[in-house]
């Protein structure tokens, strides 16, 4: 069996995804496989693989079908001991894989790791989260997990290929935002804990793909998702204490954000606030009547 598979799924991130696979190439040999599944990129992503990559398996499909329906097309055809699922718009630097793969083979006890996500100007992105979304609200739901680290970031993770296998791939629930963190919290119900490798660093352009959608689309993903994740894993008297919680904030910010905001100087970050509060406020108003 080879040693890595690795799988990458494309939107709208042609200009990004050479170097990417680049990068990739230069750390693979010829017992690795690397899989690309382009959501039907209208910037011609999957025209610039085909033509400048013919040793990458790519899956065209015909519509945008989600990262994790398009992560699960490629983990069918997976054959390495670990698969390693990389964003388009990241650079991995160097010896990135082989640490991955020495620190996996150390660490039985590990079913998913996080590699050390970087911004472009070198500094930490937040690659370790030690808590689940809105977890200070749970009363034992998510008791005696095994391990410290609740999630990593998706934008590049590896996990040995028979822990995906068990478990089903990604939920295809999801669409996009919260499917790293669906995955992470699965593992580790399996008994398996999640990991870390800080020497495998890789360079992330972060939201590449979401260029072209507006603040309030964004945010309204993001929202619907973590409402997704809450409805998997905690009972429904936890995600009502959430939703009053995540309800008074909206309206407080909202307010104060429309008070203040012809005083600030940064008004396009203030207005990314207000729009994530509004949204907020439109969905939980509407899964407040959806649930009376």
């Amino acid at each position: 069996m080879m040693d890595l598979s690795v799988i990458i799924v494309s939107y709208n991130t042609a200009d990004l995804i050479g170097p990417c696979l680049t990068s990739v190439i230069d750390q693979t040999g010829g017992d690795n496989e690397i899989f690309v599944v382009d959501n039907a990129s209208p910037d011609g992503s999957a025209a610039v693989i085909a033509a400048n990559f013919p040793g990458v398996h790519l899956i065209a499909n015909k519509g945008n079908r989600g990262f994790a329906v398009a992560n699960n097309q490629a983990i069918t055809h997976c054959r390495g001991r670990y698969i390693l699922f990389l964003n388009p718009d990241t650079v991995l630097k160097e010896n990135c894989l082989s640490t991955s793969l020495s620190y996996l083979d150390a660490r039985p006890e590990i079913g998913l790791a996080g590699l050390h996500i970087l911004n472009p100007d070198g500094t930490d992105q937040e690659s370790v989260s030690w808590r689940y979304l809105s977890q200070r609200y749970t009363s034992g739901e998510l008791a005696n997990l095994p391990g410290v680290i609740a999630c990593v970031m998706g934008a590049a993770m590896i996990a040995p290929r028979e822990t995906i296998f068990s478990i089903g791939g990604f939920d295809e629930d999801y669409f996009l935002y919260g499917e790293d963190e669906d995955l992470c919290l699965r593992i580790r119900k399996r008994g398996l804990q999640i990991g870390f490798i800080e020497a495998a660093r890789v360079v992330h352009y972060h939201g590449q793909s979401e260029r072209k959608s507006t603040s309030a689309e964004v945010w309204r993903k993001k929202v619907r998702a973590e409402y997704l994740f809450y409805d998997k894993h905690y009972r429904p008297e936890t995600i009502t204490r959430i939703i009053r919680a995540e309800m008074l904030k909206a309206r407080w910010r909202i307010i104060t954000l429309q008070l203040f905001l012809p005083f600030m100087k940064n008004k396009e970050e203030m207005l990314d606030k207000l729009d994530k509060y509004k949204v907020i406020k439109e969905e939980l108003g509407q899964r407040k009547v959806s649930k009376e």
